[in-house]
């Protein structure tokens, strides 16, 4: 028999969770070792990274009944996202301190080692204890990146799920066409026979 349940996967299994939990760890560091715990971004930034982790587990969670709910806090992942690479990014520019290019030899350091699936969660947190706030911003944007584009193809992938099988209502609907009324009918016949 159907269900309406969707099957549903570990959310710590997903690259874009441990990609948002590395996120997390560094802005964590990042703020209590280089700002000021009165600065309002302290909390702004942390909320953010903390965002991004929890909607994706939270979304995948919610997919287990309701894709149109995962696809949504997907999208409020990658949005907190957004919003913590803006803020990685003011505190550069208003402290004269360069954006790595994308091509720049550091990127693509951070990238590759961002991609190496076997890489200890702890391993950028564990980097960043040793340089420069400028450096582990950059390393935080690089990540932030890696992230986004995980999610884009979550998204892209969830859309075509959607287009390809519906929602909940979609699935109540083909249980009921399924499994047909003929309960109804037989109770309506019996209690007919019955006066």
């Amino acid at each position: 028999m159907a269900s309406l349940l969707r099957p549903s996967g570990n959310y710590r299994s997903l690259l874009s969770f441990r990609k948002a939990e590395q996120i997390y760890d560094l802005t964590y560091y990042f703020c209590k070792a280089y700002l000021s715990s009165r600065d309002r971004t302290v909390d702004q930034m942390v909320q953010a990274a903390r965002s991004g982790k929890q909607n994706i587990a939270e979304g995948k969670e919610a997919g287990l009944v309701s894709m149109e709910t995962e696809i949504k806090l997907m999208n409020v992942a990658r949005a907190s996202l957004d919003e913590l690479l803006a803020d990685y990014e003011d505190f550069l520019r208003v402290r004269g301190f360069p954006v790595w290019g994308k091509d720049s030899r550091e990127s693509l350091f951070v990238r590759r080692k961002g991609a190496d699936k076997r890489l200890e969660r702890d391993y950028f947190l564990e980097l960043a204890r040793t340089r420069p706030p400028e450096v582990v911003a950059n390393m935080a944007i690089c990540l932030i990146f890696q992230a986004k584009y995980l999610l884009m193809r979550q998204l892209r992938f969830l859309e075509e799920k959607f287009l390809r099988e519906g929602g909940m209502r979609e699935r109540m609907s083909r249980m009921r066409r399924n499994r047909g009324d003929r309960g109804d009918r037989g109770d309506r016949g019996d209690r007919g026979n019955s006066l």
